[in-house]
């Protein structure tokens, strides 16, 4: 998707490059406001979170922020005290070539852990910067952020006069305990920022918060949102469904461009005790192994989701007796599937979006999450990743 004026939201800039970080593809990306933004982030709980994250979360203790700065290709995670200045210093450099004070930069980085950034290639690629800035790009700068991402991942809403883009990257190492990958949003619409903090972590929740491709949880991942104001206000119903209707559908592009991936998964299950048994019971069942290679194959071994959901042990409310298990429309526990049910469940299990509907049958929540199957593909990566 190709942005026009009309649905870029007014007042950012940007410059985008490649460093030499990694290989010849765009690997920096810099946006910036012209004026002083409203702002809101969450982050990995990850144990071993790198510098970009811990000084990102600090900067946006006073909800504003006014530029993002992503390093691509290189996550500068378990460099000790060396990535930490690191760090420091692209934030000093952009601060040097902005105008904008460091402690409103916020910054993220993605890629291999354990290296440390080439920083004299980083030095000589900044160096006079702040004189190209250019309108924003937000296809090239959803690229820009891209490590084995084969697509750019990029999503708008106009409401009213208001405009609303989202961009994120990730395929791989993702199961979120915050938000997850790098994502980050950017409006013009001018909201107060409890109200932004509110809407902002409720739609992560339930979106980002809902996606998992392999059940590994980032070093790295950030989710941040700017909102300068310069289009106004907006009613805060609309801002908030336009925000879940992008990040929805950022969601769904990661899933389907994972690593490996050939199919989405969806898993829904309602009538759960509250909203925290069904998002866990789902999470089982979209992450277990045996389910996404299932998928894959198109095999309709549909007795995985049974091992997934009983997998949940803690979870005493739940009794096999009550359980309904679906595949789309056809229903495959507690029912005795014929010959053509299974074949009707295998071409259900053929489809680019396969859906999962699981009753619990002993209370009114509900929760859906997403994912994809698991395939050679994912391995091959992997298996290589570093080399």
């Amino acid at each position: 998707m190709s942005l026009t004026t009309s649905s870029t939201p007014q007042g950012f800039s940007a410059f985008i490059t490649n460093l030499g970080i990694r290989d010849t593809t765009d690997d920096f990306v810099v946006i910036k406001s012209a004026v002083p933004c409203v702002a809101d982030g969450v982050f990995t709980q990850s144990l071993f979170a790198g510098p970009s994250v811990t000084i990102s979360r600090d900067n946006l203790k006073d909800s504003q922020a006014q530029a993002i700065v992503v390093i691509s290709k290189n996550a500068n995670v378990a460099n000790g005290a060396v990535g930490i200045a690191d760090a420091q210093e692209v934030l000093q450099l952009v601060a040097a070539e902005t105008g904008i004070a460091a402690h409103d930069i916020v910054i993220a980085s993605t890629g291999v852990i354990g290296r440390r950034y080439p920083i004299e290639k980083i030095r000589a690629g900044l160096s006079g910067f702040g004189k190209k800035l250019t309108a924003v790009d937000f296809d090239a700068a959803a690229r820009g952020i891209m490590t084995t991402d084969t697509v750019p991942k990029l999503a708008t809403r106009q409401i009213g006069n208001v405009n609303l883009v989202g961009i994120a990257k990730g395929v791989g190492m993702i199961e979120p305990n915050m938000a997850t990958l790098l994502t980050f949003f950017f409006t013009d619409a001018a909201i107060e920022a409890n109200s932004l903090r509110s809407i902002f972590r409720s739609t992560i929740d339930k979106t980002f918060n809902c996606l998992s491709v392999d059940t590994d949880t980032s070093t790295s991942d950030s989710a941040v949102i700017l909102a300068n104001g310069l289009a106004g206000e907006v009613p805060l119903e609309d801002f908030a469904n336009a925000l879940q209707e992008v990040a929805h559908e950022l969601v769904l592009k990661i899933a389907k461009d994972a690593e490996g991936a050939t199919k989405i998964i969806e898993v829904t299950v309602d009538s759960a005790i509250n909203y925290a048994q069904a998002k866990k019971v789902a999470k089982a069942i979209v992450n277990s192994p045996l389910v996404k290679t299932a998928i894959y194959g198109a095999d309709p071994n549909w007795g995985r989701v049974a091992m997934a959901i009983g997998k949940c042990e803690t979870e005493q409310e739940i009794n096999s007796e009550k359980v309904v298990i679906r595949f789309d429309n056809v229903r495959v526990y507690p029912d005795t599937l014929s010959p053509e049910n299974l074949e009707q469940l295998r071409q259900i299990m053929s489809q680019d979006k396969v859906h999962i509907h699981v009753s619990l049958n002993i209370g009114e929540a509900a929760a859906t999450v997403w994912g994809c199957d698991l395939s050679e593909g994912y391995i091959e990566i992997n298996g290589k990743y570093s080399t």
